[in-house]
């Protein structure tokens, strides 16, 4: 199988991520940097092994580009997303694709008509721990999920930056409230519930220089009980409980980080309980790797992260954004 040859669009912290990540891909090498900057690309070329660098608009047009990785701020995805999807490449979109749910339907519109690649980069969403889940939740390992608990959070100082700038999307619920968000759409879907509208009950939410610092949401998803957690202005567990008729799927550490997936999760049945492990991978190499495979086998989505499931989560996610400015 021919090697994806990779752009990074935007050489920002995460796309370092990505490009150390690419390093343990089996199907993709980096070739190429854009940057709305050129010196900014070419630097980040120099520090990562990229053959060529230059503009957005230079990158795109190359034809020794296959696919690209954008890592920019929430609030330019859509447009690189769109371009690159229209000069022919396929697509991995840090998450999320964009901040509403209105302008992710746009770039998907983009991609089903483009016939290319796209995948939201939900990194938790690929690799054996993933895998793993889906299978327990689809065989109904304890019965069926009831409900969900699931929490993501950090505590950012000084108060400053694009986690906090109103004009750049920031918040907790975009920045990483999303992660539990697509948790609660996963289950829905391999559970059967997919497809349907998140409905929102209590939401708690406190405010910082504009945006969602901290905020709890209770929802619904058919009969599946949501409880979702999330802040940038204290520490909170990477986990989730899924509750389940005749036990518990426990995940201790659920989204694992940028260079290692989650390594395990722990079944309860009443006293008793079950640790289960699983290899761990490299999840920004395998996110990329999902995309080459798409993009060889002539498919436009990827199975782990399908286009039905990032519309339902950007729907999810500005339904909770609403929900939180509500008085």
């Amino acid at each position: 199988m021919t090697r994806t040859r990779w752009a990074v669009l935007g050489p920002g912290v995460i796309s370092g991520d990505f490009a150390t990540g690419l390093r343990s891909s089996h199907l993709g090498v980096l070739h190429a940097v854009g940057s709305s900057a050129p010196e900014r690309a070419a630097a980040f070329a120099a520090e990562h092994g990229a053959a060529a660098s230059g503009t957005y608009d230079e990158i795109l047009a190359r034809e020794d580009v296959d696919a690209v990785y954008i890592g920019t701020v929430h609030t330019t995805h859509s447009a690189l997303a769109i371009r690159a999807l229209e000069a022919g490449k396929a697509v991995l979109c840090e998450k999320p694709i964009t901040p509403t749910a209105a302008e992710t339907d746009l770039v998907l519109a983009a991609a089903a008509r483009s016939g290319r690649p796209f995948v939201e980069a939900f990194k938790q969403r690929f690799g054996p721990f993933a895998d793993l889940l889906r299978g327990m939740i689809a065989d109904r390992e304890l019965g069926e999920p009831l409900s969900l608990v699931a929490g993501f959070g950090y505590d950012q100082s000084p108060r400053t930056g694009r986690a906090f700038d109103p004009a750049l999307a920031g918040g907790a619920i975009l920045d990483v409230g999303c992660y539990p968000a697509s948790l609660a759409i996963e289950v829905a879907t391999v559970s059967g519930r997919g497809g349907l509208p998140a409905a929102f009950g209590d939401v708690s939410a406190e405010w910082v220089n504009g945006v969602d610092a901290d905020t709890t949401a209770h929802l619904t998803i058919g009969d599946l009980a949501v409880e979702l957690r999330t802040a940038v202005i204290r520490e909170m567990p990477g986990a989730a409980v899924l509750h389940c008729a005749d036990g518990d799927i426990v995940m201790p550490d659920a989204w694992g980080s940028r260079t290692e997936s989650p390594s395990s999760l722990i079944l309860r049945r009443g006293a008793e309980e079950r640790v289960v492990t699983v290899p761990v991978v490299q999840p920004m190499g395998a996110e990329a790797d999902a995309v080459s495979l798409a993009l060889a086998e002539g498919r436009v989505e990827a199975p782990e992260m399908t286009w039905a499931d990032s519309a339902a989560i950007a729907r999810l996610c500005t339904g909770w954004l609403d929900a939180a400015r509500r008085p």
